[in-house]
């Protein structure tokens, strides 16, 4: 039987009423909060919060802003320019080029939203040859900080100055100034504290700001780029237009010479021409910073050009490493679209298949008429059918039943002091040594089957949890050298090695400037034993550029550290140094996994091997 609402409250005339009561509420607010999704009628925004969000786009953090007003003194045929910075381009951003200048009117009409003097039509977008074009640069700078702006023709006699701030002009006049333009850009972000409040650290930012500086010497290397933080000399590039030049001062000497020359081919009927220098294998990198593409010398980030170099380091470089690349391509102004993203980071290629194969046999051309074709064999030999569907992988849960206990023993290899491990606390079983395949892999027997244990990784677990005792407090042993080793960094890692000094030096280095960019190592942690220090301390830098913030970072420094001083594979050990080695990963809390999270060891069980002979 069905009874209407209606009829069930009849007798009860207060639960009726209230249920009415309530209905209403819930109509009437239902409908309130429809009206205020839509409060007021569709109408044109203010200029002023038009630019902001227009600067939302354009100026995503103070690099941002460098990038901007680089790209304008490129565009008015500036040869010297200089960036200064203060507070990580937060409180101050400086940019001073010898270029053309401009006309009082000019100063005035380009804080205009669209005013630009690159294109005239939109037949002009098809071919574009110039990094600016959008005439938003200025204008949603100046919504969202003050920027100073004083310029003056090589004509004219006297400078013109404006000063815009939150989006409108609030000073202008006449003022004597060099030829070429100076803006200035100081609290930046001051009227949008939603947007300071995610900014980073001032070393952070101005690694940013770095970075994006030494890409322009490297597309730009007849132009003198001088950066210039919190007073003092930062970098500058030598502005002679050889491209090495620009190498040696954003990488170094010893990168720059471990670099090969690249082109594309000249019997090539293609109107891509492909230029730059690409590193040997021997100067790999843990991320892929150190890829600088510049189409029409515009530094873009690309996926298409990345995976086509990638490609043609295969097998010379496993997954983790990444080659180092400066490359110019040079395509038709009407074969490349400039304008599909808002910060210009992008392009797309009219013939992108085409660019793809040009980038890819470059690369591999010259690789192969400058490596060995021992390395080329090697690395590839390296690539054999895996039979990890076999093996299982011991992971953390592992445990064994209780078994006798071995008598402690103290490891030789790195002074570790091993204790027995309580049964129930047991991750991996007592093994013993049988040998070692490949000079990689050791071979031991378990109370449930075959284990094989990669020593490299082993070891790095071992050396990693020694060196997380840090963190309680006891410093690391230091190794002193027999000779300093100099090391050179690049201008985005000198800015923040000052900031990791004590965190280096409690793990146990000992490093002091040696001139503009260059350091000398007189210490290092004693789990390096006989890494090369230059390249340890270059990855390390690297993790630091690539922050996510400081816990962060010193996992990955620590796990770093671990992997450079580790056992290699390719090795040949005693059954000794196998044994203790076995030891000291016993005695860690993870054995399962090096720090990197990849398995340590795998294991073939007696079923499994009886299996495999079908008994």
């Amino acid at each position: 039987m069905i009874t209407s609402q209606r009829g069930i409250f009849q007798g009860f005339p207060e639960i009726g009423r209230f249920h009415r009561s309530y209905s209403k509420i819930k109509a009437l607010t239902k409908h309130w909060l429809v009206k205020m999704r839509y409060p007021k009628p569709i109408k044109i925004l203010e200029p002023v919060v038009a630019n902001k969000i227009a600067a939302g786009e354009v100026v995503e953090r103070p690099a941002s802003v460098v990038k901007e007003l680089v790209e304008n003194a490129i565009d008015a045929a500036s040869t010297d320019i200089r960036i200064e910075v203060r507070g990580g381009g937060l409180q101050l951003i400086r940019v001073v080029d010898n270029g053309w200048g401009m006309s009082a009117e000019e100063a005035e009409l380009c804080f205009q939203r669209h005013a630009t003097s690159k294109i005239e039509s939109d037949d002009d977008l098809i071919r574009i040859e110039t990094l600016g074009f959008r005439g938003e640069a200025l204008p949603s700078i100046a919504a969202v900080a003050r920027v100073t702006l004083v310029t003056r023709r090589p004509d004219d006699a006297a400078g013109m100055f404006v000063v815009a701030e939150g989006g409108r002009i609030v000073e202008k006049g006449k003022r004597g100034s060099p030829e070429g333009t100076t803006v200035s850009v100081q609290n930046l972000f001051w009227n949008i504290p939603a947007r300071l409040k995610y900014m980073r650290a001032a070393s952070t930012e101005f690694g940013h700001i770095s970075h994006l500086v030494s890409q322009f010497a490297l597309a730009y290397p007849e132009i003198r780029l001088t950066l210039v933080n919190e007073g003092r000399l930062s970098f500058q590039s030598v502005g002679d237009g050889d491209l090495f030049s620009a190498l040696v001062k954003v990488y170094g000497v010893t990168t720059a010479e471990a670099m090969l020359p690249v082109g594309s081919d000249d019997e090539s009927a293609s109107s891509v021409r492909i230029s730059g220098f690409i590193g040997r294998p021997s100067v790999s990198r843990s991320n892929r910073n150190y890829l600088s593409f510049f189409v029409n010398r515009r530094w873009i980030q690309s996926r298409t050009l990345t995976f086509a170099v990638e490609e043609a380091y295969h097998p010379l470089l496993t997954g983790d490493r990444h080659p180092v690349v400066v490359m110019e391509i040079e395509v038709l102004p009407g074969e490349v679209d400039v304008n599909v993203h808002p910060a210009k980071s992008e392009v797309r290629f009219l013939r992108d298949r085409e660019v793809f194969a040009l980038v890819q046999k470059a690369v591999r051309r010259a690789l192969t008429e400058n490596v060995s074709m021992s390395v080329l064999v090697s690395n590839a030999s390296l690539s054999v059918p895996s039979v990890q569907h076999r093996l299982e992988v011991v992971d953390e849960k592992y445990s064994m039943p209780a078994l006798p206990e071995r008598e402690a023993q103290s490891a030789r290899g790195e002074g570790l002091e091993v204790q027995p491990l309580p049964p129930a606390d047991r991750q991996v079983p007592i093994l013993r040594v049988i040998g070692q395949m490949a000079n990689t892999f050791i071979i031991a027997e378990g109370q449930s089957g075959m284990y094989l244990v990669d020593q490299h990784r082993a070891h790095e677990r071992v050396l990693f949890e020694r060196l997380q005792r840090v963190r309680s407090g006891t410093r690391e042993d230091s190794q002193l050298l027999l000779e300093p080793v100099t090391v050179e960094i690049a201008p985005q890692q000198a800015e923040l090695l000052a900031t990791r000094i004590e965190v280096l030096s409690q793990l146990g280095f000992a490093i002091e400037p040696f001139g503009e960019r260059t350091y000398l190592v007189r210490a290092v942690p004693a789990v390096l034993g006989q890494a090369n220090v230059a390249d340890a301390i270059t990855e390390i830098l690297e993790q630091a550029v690539d922050e996510r913030g400081n816990g962060d970072w010193r996992e990955r420094l620590m796990a770093t550290l671990a992997c450079k001083g580790a056992i290699k594979a390719g090795q040949a050990l005693t059954s000794i140094e196998m044994r203790e080695l076995l030891l000291q990963l016993e005695a860690t809390t993870i054995p399962p996994t090096c720090p990197h999270g990849s398995p340590t060891m795998v294991h073939l069980s007696q079923a499994q091997l009886e299996k495999q002979f079908g008994r």
